[in-house]
C-alpha cells in the first residue's frame, strides 16, 4: 500500500460561508463519505485546511495505486454533485 495526497478544491473562496442548501447536502454527503473511508482504515488523516486564501479539504489515503485513489475520489459525493475538483498526488517513499 502506498500513501497520496487528496486535495479537494471548492468553487470559490469563501464557500465555506456561502454555501447553497443544495452545497450543504452535497458536503454533508461529502462528510459522510469521509467518515466511512476513515472506518474502513483507508484515511490517515482528512479535514478542512484553514488557507487564508480560501479553505480547501485535505486527505491522506492508503491505496494500492492511483487508479485507486481516483476511483476513491471520483465518488466523492462533493464531486460527483459537481460542487467540488480534486487533485491527487501520492507520497514517495511511503
Amino acid at each position: 500500500m502506498s500513501l497520496f495526497f487528496f486535495r479537494l478544491t471548492p468553487p470559490r473562496a469563501d464557500f465555506a460561508q456561502t454555501m447553497t442548501q443544495a452545497e450543504q447536502q452535497a458536503m454533508a454527503a461529502h462528510q459522510e463519505y469521509w467518515q466511512q473511508l476513515e472506518a474502513d482504515g483507508r484515511v490517515v488523516v482528512y479535514g478542512p485546511v484553514a488557507d487564508p486564501e480560501g479553505v480547501w479539504g485535505l486527505g491522506v489515503l492508503r491505496a494500492a495505486d492511483r487508479a485507486e485513489v481516483l476511483a476513491i475520489a471520483e465518488s466523492d459525493p462533493s464531486v460527483t454533485a459537481g460542487v467540488n475538483t480534486f487533485e491527487v498526488f501520492e507520497i514517495l517513499g511511503s
